[in-house]
């Protein structure tokens, strides 16, 4: 067995700095990224935890053009029914939101998640089977750090009607969509959100989010 390494206080401050610096990045430069890099990042990726050790998560980097344009005219029909569905006072702040990075961002990678893996043999999913999308998410999350620490911007789709995502990218029906995830070099970086920037919204302190018994 392995000494397990030692974590001083100066990388747990940096470990900090690298949550605060991660942000939903939706404005890229359309420069490519070097080659091998999504797959070194999925490799981290896989690191995450899963349920079971059951490593549910599908990853399709997505590089066919008229697939990609499909998964735009998603985005924009599913857009443009979330900005109707807007109140008045939030529909014109609504509209200026930058919220896909699909036109710029040099790499597409969609997730997602096997609902029933053979791998695993089902520990731990059999009264909550959604521990199979949570396990994606964590890898997704690994992915979203380790590509902030390399100065890579990530951004993830959520506006995307997922049976049409399954079908533009042609993947198993019983695969489960996560994520639509764009990454590139960010057009600018800052450590404050861009929602909270807009106005939208607010980041709250941990106390308001804790309940206990």
């Amino acid at each position: 067995m392995n000494a397990p390494p030692e974590f001083d206080a100066p990388f747990r401050a940096r470990l900090r700095e690298l949550l605060v610096w991660r942000r939903d990045v939706r404005r890229f430069r359309a420069e490519p990224l070097p080659a091998g890099t999504i797959e070194r990042l999925i490799e981290l990726a896989c690191l995450a935890p899963s349920v079971g050790l059951s490593q549910p998560w599908r990853f399709v980097i997505v590089e066919d053009a008229a697939r990609r344009a499909a998964i735009r005219r998603n985005f924009e029909s599913c857009n443009a029914a979330a900005l109707a569905a807007q109140d008045e006072t939030r529909a014109g702040l609504y509209a200026r939101l930058k919220l896909a990075g699909l036109d710029e961002a040099p790499i597409h990678l969609a997730v997602f998640a096997e609902r029933d893996p053979a791998q695993g043999h089902g520990l731990g999913r059999l009264t909550m089977p959604e521990t199979a999308e949570y396990s994606a998410v964590t890898a997704v999350h690994t992915l979203w750090m380790a590509a902030r620490a390399e100065g890579i911007g990530m951004g993830w789709v959520s506006i995307l009607d997922p049976k049409l995502v399954a079908e533009a990218l042609g993947v198993p029906a019983k695969w489960r969509f996560v994520g639509y995830l764009c990454l590139g070099l960010p057009e600018n970086q800052d450590d404050t959100p861009a929602l909270e920037r807009a106005g939208w919204e607010c980041r709250r302190p941990a106390e308001a989010h804790i309940l206990r018994r």
